[in-house]
């Protein structure tokens, strides 16, 4: 399905305030960027480079005053995500050097405190996928979502205690006992259609099994705040948890005044009329 998705964000800074913004998508699994708009009111200059996750980054300096921020973009993405039961979990000296990073403890992630709670989860499960996904079950099961619940201070063992939470705490959930039991597990933020409420929205990957090259380790899609596998998604940001994906890190004052998030199927005018005239 094509989607138009973007945001607006408006900030009020006291003084010249740097930041770095994660907003827009790249082109990647799942999804493909046709079209993108930037808009910064008002205008400063902006360098973007890409940072060690793979995302674009855009590092900018907002003056004194209100700042606004709007991003878009038309993407085509897949109406499915991949599903694969019996997927088998990789052994730790058989991963690539660059995933092991994803078996560490994190700011929210705090693996290390939570091995005995995941081999509860999983039971018998075979180890790799179908653990993965017994761990989504019962967070999606176990745990209830209630918009503002938590806040930015809230981690995996918060979640467990409360049992309560929002789309990130339902992420890190999940990667933390992901990586109690040496599975490779990361955060993603984005868009997924026909969310309710429309938010940006935060799920988590495990990396089990063998990629299309026949390497070890592909990352599947796992999201606890939904009953069945649901595609149409656009990421825009990976990382360890929420401290690798923030979409705004400011470096000084700064006051978020409004953010509205919208997803949309997208028209395919565009593409018709390109057929149009190719075919005169």
């Amino acid at each position: 399905m094509r989607l138009e998705a973007g945001c607006q964000i408006s900030f009020e800074a006291e003084a010249p305030t740097p930041v770095i913004l994660m907003l827009r998508p790249r082109s990647g699994d799942a999804q493909w960027v046709m079209r993108e708009t930037y808009l910064l009111t008002p205008t400063v200059p902006v360098v973007e480079y890409t940072d060690g996750y793979g995302n674009l980054c855009q590092r900018l300096v907002v003056p004194p005053g209100k700042f606004q921020v709007r991003s878009t973009a038309v993407v085509e993405t897949a109406d499915t995500i991949d599903v694969q039961p019996g997927t088998a979990y990789v052994p730790v000296q058989n991963l690539p050097e660059n995933l092991l990073q994803f078996l560490l403890p994190s700011r929210y992630c705090p693996a290390d405190r939570m091995g005995q709670l995941a081999l509860e989860i999983v039971g018998d499960r075979t180890p790799g996928y179908d653990q993965v996904e017994a761990i989504r079950h019962w967070i999606q099961t176990q745990i209830k979502y209630a918009y503002g619940s938590s806040d930015a201070s809230t981690w995996a063992l918060d979640t467990v205690e409360t049992r309560v939470g929002v789309c990130r705490d339902f992420a890190h959930l999940g990667i933390a006992l992901c990586r109690s039991l040496n599975i490779p597990a990361r955060m993603v933020v984005g868009y997924l259609y026909e969310l309710d409420p429309m938010d940006l929205h935060a799920w988590f990957e495990a990396c089990v099994g063998t990629d299309t090259t026949g390497e070890f380790g592909r990352w599947y899609t796992f999201d606890a705040t939904q009953e069945q596998p649901r595609g149409n998604r656009i990421a825009i940001a990976y990382g360890r948890d929420a401290a690798d994906v923030a979409l705004a890190t400011q470096f000084g004052p700064m006051q978020l005044l409004n953010m509205q998030v919208w997803v949309n199927a997208a028209s395919t005018e565009v593409t018709e009329l390109g057929k149009l005239e190719e075919n005169h």
